[in-house]
């Protein structure tokens, strides 16, 4: 179940127009949590909520500068997460059928 709940992170981080908004923001290199906080017009508070749910699905990266956070796009949580889903969507030929009443 454990391993469901792992994956379920990298969904819950995808499924928020925010988050969505500051993934593309992200698109274009590492920025500062100020630069993404302006054009979402959210309060500090509201933009660590944010970002802390993107780091921890592996999605995105920090680092601190002084009293700064850095964020960045994760490469390894990009890989990850297309991974996910294409094992998620993806059909499994060998699997036997699930209902023992139809047999489908």
């Amino acid at each position: 179940m454990e391993v469901y709940q792992e994956q379920a992170k990298v969904f819950k981080a995808l499924c928020d127009p925010k988050r969505l908004s500051i993934l593309e923001q992200l698109r274009s290199g590492e920025k500062c949590a100020c630069v993404l906080q302006e054009p979402l017009a959210l309060t500090q508070s509201g933009l660590s909520y944010h970002m802390k749910i993107l780091c921890d699905s592996g999605l995105v990266d920090s680092r601190q500068e002084g009293k700064w956070t850095h964020y960045r796009l994760s490469a390894q949580g990009q890989e990850r997460a297309v991974q996910l889903l294409l094992a998620l969507t993806t059909p499994n030929a060998d699997s036997a059928p699930s209902c023992s009443t139809c047999g489908k």
